[in-house]
């Protein structure tokens, strides 16, 4: 056995992976209330819904939870049954997975070898790079329009015959902001058949605007659209991780093929079912973020008047670096820490704050106005 010389890299991993950006999740609360010691901070980074677990998901999990020496259903037929029944369509369309995250992997998995091209507009969902680059696909990142959204023309443009697959995520995620009917038809229209085009809706359930089409409804009937969705957000299961997709029947057979075996935990499917039954109520507490959505924007807009119309629960704040006066949208982070609420910075770029109830974002808007 000889000793590796120190001056080489290191060759028992990927070199490509030492230039990839770590997904970076938001920071404890508890972390940070200890810090400062206050009795606790207010966390605004992760997109979650502040209102608490859905009525009888507690006690479906604790269920559920008795049987944890056994594996859980592979296929979770009886989830499957019921998101196809709560979305009207046929169970054999849907795949579920840890998280729509992990759906979002495997479905550059099927379809997608080394050098295969998956184009997304950027800045978008931080996990796109991560997932193109450890699937050895090339990612083609489009900039985002001036607008703070998706530039579906220089998409459309983007396409070459490498291209595998496209993600459009509406709202995107970090930004909030929306693609409309009309434009989205012109830029299915400009589409290869042969191209997947991943509608990612983990935000859904918070558009209010009607020229904002549901993916599922308006383009669910081609053969090469996928969408993805997500139990995490308003549904309130964050911490369960499922999500699910909706398909043609093949492709969901490839996703299901690959998925990660029984990586959708036993009381992970029985808090999901439960959740779903519950639809009345997250439609109300949906109802009520979005209230506190619109007060919010409101408020930013009088300090911050780019600010770009939301239709997700959270709300960006572009603050892009300026050259020589160091990064705004991190030293804004900072200084809304040490007040004790925690937000999402993307250096250089800008802010994405998470509705929260109305005391918590009075206590943003607070730390807002003293700093902008």
């Amino acid at each position: 056995m000889t000793g590796r010389d120190p001056s080489q890299p290191n060759r028992l991993t990927r070199a490509d992976l030492a230039g990839l950006p770590n997904y970076v999740p938001g920071r404890s609360p508890a972390d940070l209330a200890r810090e400062l010691g206050l009795p606790e901070a207010i966390k605004l980074a992760s997109n979650e819904v502040p209102y608490g677990p859905l009525p009888g998901v507690v006690e479906a999990v604790a269920e559920a939870a008795a049987g944890m020496h056994r594996y859980p259903d592979l296929a979770a037929v009886a989830l499957r049954d019921a998101l196809a029944e709560h979305y009207d369509v046929a169970a054999d369309r849907i795949a579920t997975g840890c998280g729509s995250v992990a759906l979002a992997e495997h479905l550059v998995r099927v379809t997608s070898l080394p050098g295969d091209e998956v184009v997304y507009s950027w800045r978008s969902f931080e996990a796109y790079p991560i997932i193109a680059a450890t699937s050895a696909a090339t990612s083609v990142r489009v900039p985002n329009t001036s607008g703070h959204g998706h530039d579906l023309a220089a998409m459309a443009g983007a396409i070459t015959d490498r291209t595998r697959l496209i993600f459009v995520c509406n709202p995107n995620n970090p930004t909030g902001t929306s693609l409309r009917r009309a434009e989205l038809d012109r830029f299915m229209d400009a589409v290869p058949d042969d191209v997947l085009v991943v509608f990612d809706e983990a935000y859904r359930e918070f558009v209010t605007d009607p020229d904002v089409p549901d993916a599922l409804v308006t383009y669910g009937d081609r053969p090469n659209v996928v969408i993805l969705r997500t139990l995490s957000k308003a549904w309130g299961l964050a911490g369960l991780r499922i999500g699910f997709l909706v398909a043609h029947p093949e492709v969901a057979a490839a996703v299901r093929k690959v998925v990660t075996p029984f990586s959708s935990s036993i009381v992970a499917q029985a808090g999901a079912l439960a959740a779903l039954a519950q639809a009345e109520e997250v439609r109300r507490r949906c109802a009520l973020v979005v209230a506190e959505r619109d007060r919010v924007t409101e408020a930013l807009r009088k300090l911050l008047p780019e600010v770009p119309e939301s239709q997700a629960n959270f709300v960006w704040l572009p603050l892009s670096g300026v050259p020589g006066q160091g990064d705004r949208a991190v030293e804004f982070a900072r200084a809304c820490e040490a007040r004790g609420v925690i937000v999402r910075p993307f250096p250089g770029e800008g802010v994405r704050v998470t509705i929260g109830t109305p005391a918590e974002n009075d206590a943003f808007l607070a730390v807002a106005e003293s700093v902008l």
